[in-house]
């Protein structure tokens, strides 16, 4: 059997996050009543007008630069013509052969192995509305809200070769768009999201094979899922002996299967052609020069930084930095004097935790950097243990606050006294004399159990260096 690799491209849409639509007045506020965000224009009415969104284009612009594509002084809207009952129109109007934004590139790091994708093009679009299928009714709605809401699709080149630079790729781009603060980057809601091109070929071929696209997956689980099955869905049917049908599947994350949906379309069944009620799009030079200074420090140089400043590892560098607002909380627990690499592992483990448990982002925490790097401090102090700071965490967390002083209040300050760990130290070993001749007998392992007993003695409040220390002596 030959072997086959395979050759993807994605296509990620992104809602841009504009107060209004993108060629109309019309807010885009999610979980609004059916059919509240719609007016003549979003609605396709004979006779009105489109009116271009400046910041969606504003917004479009930003996320070329940050991928290293031209932006193009001048770009063309087109129609985009199908029918579909939540296109109300009977066309959407997109961008064709004059994107605003061509040629970047995106580069990733998969297994510690760097590779750069390939960005074809940045164009902008409009959403369509949302058909919604009702069994109890035996009837479909349509809810026009999305309607004309402006969306970017950031086409990429065939470059990825499997599920994880596909996932690393997305990762990196939604990380981008969030830093910008041009896309809440929510798969869950669908204002980021991806269509995923998928062939396969025989090792060394260079010719493409035939390829299936898989619409609208929104999760990165599902999208590797996705892919993985449909690789080993083509590569069962080229072994069998069946032909691979160029065709549009969706993914059923229940069954963790593809599912024929339509034949592909190819761009000449869509009849582009440009939209005569809008005039090309001209960005002015100054404006782009404007627009480019205003880029913020993006994922890519951040986790440079942090390497570099911070001394962290490129592992604990990339998780800092795949949110936005996490990287700043990050930035000022050090700035208030908490130690880079303390402060990361405490951000990585306990307080990411907390964050996910409670569905937060860093910046609605109210446990404030400050108070984090406070934590460190204590804990490197003596006061308490980590294992202490460990149990008090959810609620420092929850309420916020200064730990030193919720640690007084509480009485869990670390026992550091030798004298009365020596009083608590002696009672264990005399509660557990057989245990202390066999540990002089050479059985050193029972340390743990002494060390143990010491802890559970003082409530985990003793000093576990101080309890080692003076055990080892106590029993030699």
């Amino acid at each position: 059997m030959p072997q086959y690799e395979a050759v993807i491209g994605l296509e990620v849409h992104a809602q841009l996050l504009t107060r209004s639509k993108i060629f109309c007045a019309c807010s885009t506020a999610f979980g609004q009543d059916p059919n509240e965000n719609v007016c003549p224009v979003c609605a396709g009415m004979p006779g009105v007008l489109p009116v271009l969104n400046a910041t969606a284009v504003e917004y479009a612009a930003k996320m070329g630069m940050a991928v290293e594509c031209a932006v193009n002084p001048v770009s063309v809207f087109a129609r985009k013509n199908y029918f579909y009952p939540d296109l109300p129109k009977g066309y959407q109007i997109s961008q064709y052969e004059n994107p605003v934004c061509e040629r970047g590139r995106v580069d990733i790091l998969v297994d510690a192995v760097p590779k750069t994708i390939g960005v074809t093009r940045i164009h902008m679009e409009e959403d369509a509305g949302k058909n919604i299928h009702s069994q109890a009714d035996n009837a479909s709605y349509v809810d026009l809200n999305r309607a004309c809401v402006p969306l970017i699709e950031i086409v990429s080149e065939p470059d990825m070769r499997s599920s994880e630079e596909a996932v690393a790729y997305l990762k990196e781009l939604r990380s981008i768009l969030v830093y910008l603060g041009i896309c809440d980057g929510n798969m869950e809601e669908g204002s980021f999201r991806c269509d995923a091109n998928i062939s396969i070929r025989p090792v060394g071929q260079k010719e493409f094979g035939t390829r299936t696209e898989i619409k609208n997956v929104n999760s990165f689980r599902h999208v590797r899922q996705a892919i993985d099955y449909e690789i080993q869905r083509q590569k069962d049917c080229l072994e069998d002996g069946e032909p691979i049908v160029q065709e549009t599947r969706l993914y059923n994350p229940e069954k963790n299967v593809t599912v024929s949906m339509r034949g592909k379309e190819e761009a000449h069944d869509y009849r582009y052609f440009p939209d005569p009620d809008l005039v090309p799009l001209r960005i002015a030079p100054e404006k782009l020069e404007r627009w480019r200074a205003e880029l913020p420090e993006l994922p890519r140089a951040k986790r440079a930084r942090f390497m570099e400043d911070f001394g962290l590892s490129a592992y604990d560098a990339d998780v800092l930095t795949a949110e936005r607002d996490v990287a700043e909380y990050f930035e000022a627990c050090v700035a208030a004097g908490g130690d880079p690499k303390k402060s990361a592992n405490w951000i990585m483990s306990e307080f990411l935790r907390e964050l996910a448990e409670a569905k937060i982002s860093a910046k609605a925490a109210r446990l404030r950097p400050a108070d984090l790097a406070k934590l460190v401090a204590v804990i490197d102090s003596g006061l308490i243990s980590g294992k202490i700071a460990k149990q008090i965490f959810p609620e420092l967390f929850a309420q916020g606050g200064d730990p030193e002083a919720l640690v007084k209040a509480k009485g869990l300050v670390q026992i550091s006294d030798t004298s009365a760990l020596e009083a608590a130290i002696d009672a264990v070993i005399a509660a557990n004399p057989a245990e202390a001749e066999a540990f002089r007998g050479g059985k050193t392992k029972l340390m743990g159990f002494f060390v143990g007993q010491v802890m559970k003695a003082t409530r985990g409040q003793a000093n576990p260096g101080l309890v080692n220390e003076l055990l080892a002596k106590k029993l030699s």
